[in-house]
């Protein structure tokens, strides 16, 4: 069934408990997505005979004339998906996205599970979460790096880079570089108010840890928590002062404020196998955790690809490459909330 605001205390409880749920089944992220972007936020209940949840699936309806109607759980993330105690409610909750998917008139449904759903849906398997498992402190994670990556580390540190860890205080150092480095990528920005939210929403598992040369920014990295595991969904650094390895400093600063935290498992974020990114975390000892993106599709069509790598996006992608930042600033949050 859908749920009503009568039923957020009970998800709230259900997520909590749940040995299931990830980060983004934490009702809190439909209020940001809702506040940031202006999509529709819903959320799938299953219920056992004692008419306790068992099951969960937020998801966000996206509309536009440019990239389509569909349906995703959850958009601008790695996870979300369903969330069920067994089976049966699994398939409960399933059955119910398709159900509401016809009612809408929907493409497709993007399921962004961490494990198959075992149903015959087709899927995306290409990436991959780079997880690390954490001592108890920071001292035992730096022993157990190998000399070359310490000596790393060190660099931007004898360059004079030093790092902080704040929330707020850090937003403006963290978008700048974000700015820049979607820029770089072709890739349209996000609102700086979509940041703003998630500290609003999340003030005591949300932080930025920024590199500063000086008093200038030069990486940057986003930070949510739950339960044992800190995430760094969103990172950056400017490209110009590569030679000193800001990155190597903002991800060491990063793990070492893990495990002080009390998190026991760091998460790297989304990766091609084997690409750049990939290697760069399998170096701090990163071991790759399943992504399975399933799709419903209506009348079983093709998987759809609203990706950088997809060709009709090449030359608008080329094109964004070279407008000024503040351009970019001010037209990107139009566009990249319509693309999941």
């Amino acid at each position: 069934m859908l749920a009503g605001i009568q039923d957020c205390e009970r998800i709230d409880h259900y997520v909590r408990n749940s040995e299931v749920a990830n980060l983004y089944h934490d009702g809190r992220w439909g209020k940001v997505i809702e506040d940031s972007f202006g999509h529709e936020y819903h959320v799938l209940l299953s219920e056992n005979s004692s008419g306790d949840i068992d099951g969960i699936l937020p998801m966000v309806h996206m509309k536009s004339w440019a990239f389509g109607n569909f349906i995703v759980s959850m958009p601008y993330f790695n996870y979300g998906g369903v969330c069920a105690n067994d089976e049966s409610a699994r398939q409960n909750l399933i059955d119910a996205a398709v159900r509401m998917a016809k009612d809408l008139n929907v493409h497709h449904v993007e399921f962004r599970q961490e494990h198959s759903l075992r149903n015959g849906f087709p899927e995306k398997t290409s990436k991959v979460s780079m997880r690390l498992d954490l001592p108890v402190s920071p001292d035992e994670l730096w022993k157990s790096f190998p000399s070359k990556l310490r000596s790393q580390i060190k660099v931007p540190q004898k360059g004079g880079m030093i790092a902080r860890i704040g929330r707020l205080e850090e937003l403006e150092s963290f978008y700048e570089v974000f700015s820049h480095n979607m820029r770089y990528l072709g890739t349209p920005v996000y609102p700086k108010r979509f940041f703003k939210d998630i500290l609003d929403h999340f003030p005591a598992s949300t932080w930025i840890c920024s590199v500063h040369m000086g008093n200038t920014p030069v990486a940057s990295g986003f930070l949510a928590g739950f339960k044992n595991r800190l995430e760094i969904p969103w990172a950056s650094s400017v490209r110009n002062y590569n030679r000193l390895s800001p990155n190597m400093l903002l991800y060491w600063s990063c793990l070492k404020f893990a495990c002080e935290k009390g998190f026991t498992t760091f998460d790297f974020g989304r990766s091609t196998k084997e690409e750049s990114t990939y290697k760069f975390k399998e170096q701090w000892g990163a071991k790759p955790s399943p992504m399975v993106w399933s799709y419903w599709v209506r009348d079983g069509g093709t998987i759809p690809d609203i990706t950088p790598r997809n060709r009709k996006y090449h030359l608008a992608i080329g094109i964004w490459k070279k407008l000024p930042v503040p351009v970019t600033q001010m037209l990107g949050p139009r566009i990249i909330r319509n693309i999941p």
